[in-house]
């Protein structure tokens, strides 16, 4: 499957999806790999879209140290995957939501932050292709999904910056890169094959 090359081309994709209704999208990637960055580029080019970080479904501090889970925050069962799939499936029907945001000086999720009400809803996480942990239900409720590939290098030093940016020594930052974040990208690449396009950009 060729690479889409370019936010407009992505763009191009959605504005051409056949719909009756409310057009939900998934932008899927690693940890580092700038779904995010696509996803905020792709929402300011399509009129009446809104953005869902799958960031703001984050379990809370305290109860992953209760789960003993804080170690490795972002994997799978670290999100509160019952409470996502529900939103989605409120958009899914045409309703408008309020969802949990995300800070990440804190790390943790911020309640009721986000309102979502557009024709065109860009849903951007690591896990809306993944096949277990309840995730599963995530996918049959977009109309289209897409793959961020980059290569590993970059998004390992991608990541590096982000975690020193938000506090992290270097040697924390890199630590945490190599083990929770690599562990997670194994698993998150694994679903590639089920997105309906994959984007690569230069």
């Amino acid at each position: 499957m060729a690479g889409l090359r370019s936010v407009q081309s992505v763009a191009d994709v959605v504005d051409n999806l056949p719909s009756s209704g409310r057009v939900l999208v998934a932008i899927v990637g690693s940890p580092g790999a700038g779904k995010s960055t696509i996803a905020e580029a792709l929402v300011a080019r399509l009129p009446d879209a809104a953005l869902l970080p799958m960031d703001g479904f984050h379990l809370p501090q305290a109860e992953l140290r209760r789960l003993g889970r804080r170690d490795r925050m972002g994997a799978p069962d670290t999100f509160d995957v019952d409470g996502f799939l529900a939103v989605l499936r409120a958009l899914r029907a045409g309703e408008a939501v309020t969802a949990p945001g995300f800070d990440r000086e804190v790390e943790e999720a911020v309640p009721g932050s986000l309102r979502v009400d557009a024709p065109v809803v860009i849903v951007e996480g690591n896990y809306l292709l993944l096949d277990s942990g309840g995730w599963e239900a995530a996918a049959p409720l977009f109309d289209a999904t897409f793959f961020v590939e980059v290569e590993r290098g970059i998004r390992l030093e991608r990541l590096i910056k982000r975690h020193e940016r938000f506090g992290k020594s270097p040697t924390d930052a890199r630590a945490w890169a190599l083990g929770p974040d690599e562990s997670n990208a194994l698993l998150i690449e694994a679903t590639a094959a089920r997105a309906d396009h994959r984007i690569r950009l230069p």
